[in-house]
């Protein structure tokens, strides 16, 4: 770790291009791949990594697209992070396992449409690479309680007193982002009155690569293909949407009940099942921010914009921030600017707003489409389902949106 505890005395002030707060996967991606570009960073997390990465301590699974493995690779995690993934090889889409269902299947020579991570092994990898990083000085278990930003920089006090300087402050610090709400960004944002219940799970039959999205009027139920474990085992990551009213109890289940609920919404398709790791929740709510700069400040990933799991394009969204702002930035210092150029700032908030609008959008639509209960409105489902399937035209673009593949695409995110 480039642990500047032990280097900076308390008060001194050390200038580094950006100052990021949040070290999570979005944050620490985006210190890698800035100091890939020779663009400096302080990154500033109030947690200690050895939390995050302790065995057990986070189940989540996050889908991340072609584009952004790209980037991963692009910033030199290909080589750690190939042997843990796991290949998503098709997509069935299903409305209560009814027939009529999508099945999204690249051609052999297009790759896969994904691949599935657990998030342990994603901050592992970049935790890894930040450390032994000179451009990255990595500050934990500290937060910021002082953020000033104006015509000639920025300046941020921590916990432990040290200052820090930087040209542009970047917020990844997550849904409840204290700088986007301090800078009084305006933000659209609803309530899905909705909890995702987040586990792993052991099962009987091998799932061949295959990702399952069941649609359920109470919500979309999702099972995503994780690699074989140490004994040979059989995983998925499950993320199951029940209703907030409904929630409790479900919180309350024993394993046991859990299980039998889960099984009988998954119609055996992946055979007998048990857990793999634990029972998480948490509210599922969308937000955007209507303007993602101000003055010497640029806010990404779920800082900017939270949406419904059901497409699993959160990470890879918040990726593709990172890609756009590197880019700016790397092409703007080139000219002579600096990283809190507002030229520069207004470039990236244009470039990244038409496309996370659509994202959010698209998500939106669907989880309320297929959240419509009743037997018409499944069979107008179905029928509109059955025509994807029969449309390659359409397959095509909607693997494309998956695979993270369209748009104009920054050129980390390019392969």
């Amino acid at each position: 770790m480039s642990d500047s505890d032990t280097r900076i005395p308390t008060g001194a002030k050390e200038r580094r291009d950006l100052i990021i707060l949040g070290g999570g996967l979005v944050g620490m991606t985006l210190a890698l791949a800035a100091a890939r570009a020779g663009i400096s960073s302080h990154v500033i997390d109030r947690a200690d990594p050895a939390d995050l990465v302790a065995e057990g301590a986070d189940g989540r699974a996050s889908a991340v697209s072609t584009a952004s493995w790209n980037l991963f690779c692009n910033i030199g995690l290909g080589k750690r992070l190939e042997p843990l993934g796991c290949a998503i090889d098709s997509i069935a889409v299903t409305d209560g396992m009814k027939p009529g269902r999508i099945d999204f299947q690249p051609k052999p020579d297009e790759g896969t449409l994904g691949r599935m991570y657990a998030n342990r092994d994603l901050r592992i990898a970049l935790f890894e690479a930040a450390k032994d990083e000179p451009n990255i000085a990595w500050h934990v278990k500290t937060e910021a309680v002082r953020r000033d930003r104006g015509p000639h920089g920025v300046e941020v006090e921590l916990s432990d007193g040290r200052i820090l300087t930087s040209s542009l402050l970047v917020a990844a610090e997550g849904r409840q982002s204290p700088t986007r709400d301090e800078a009084g960004f305006s933000m659209a944002k609803w309530d899905y009155h909705h909890r995702a219940m987040v586990t792993g799970l052991f099962h009987s039959k091998p799932h061949g690569g295959t990702a399952w999205e069941i649609f359920y009027p109470a919500g979309p139920f999702a099972l995503l293909p994780l690699l074989d474990d140490a004994q040979g085992r059989h995983r998925s990551a499950l993320v199951w949407t029940v209703a907030e009213k409904d929630a409790k109890g479900v919180i309350a289940m024993s394993d046991a009940m859990f299980l039998n609920e889960v099984a009988e919404k998954m119609h055996g398709v992946l055979g007998d099942i048990e857990l793999s790791a634990p029972r998480m929740s948490y509210p599922l709510r969308f937000h955007h921010a209507v303007n993602v700069v101000d003055e010497r400040l640029a806010v990404i990933g779920d800082a900017a914009h939270g949406m419904h799991p059901i497409a699993g394009q959160g990470l890879n969204l918040g990726l593709r921030d990172v890609g756009a702002l590197v880019e700016v930035l790397s092409e703007g210092m080139r000219l002579g600017l600096e990283p809190g150029d507002a030229q520069l700032l207004a470039r990236y908030e244009k470039w990244r707003s038409l496309d996370s609008v659509m994202v959010m959008a698209a998500t939106d639509t669907l989880t309320r489409l297929f959240g419509i209960p009743g037997r018409v409105p499944s069979a107008v489902r179905r029928l509109g389902m059955g025509a994807v399937q029969r449309l390659p035209a359409l397959k095509r673009f909607f693997m494309d949106e998956a695979r993270g593949m369209s748009g104009k695409l920054p050129e980390l995110l390019q392969g």
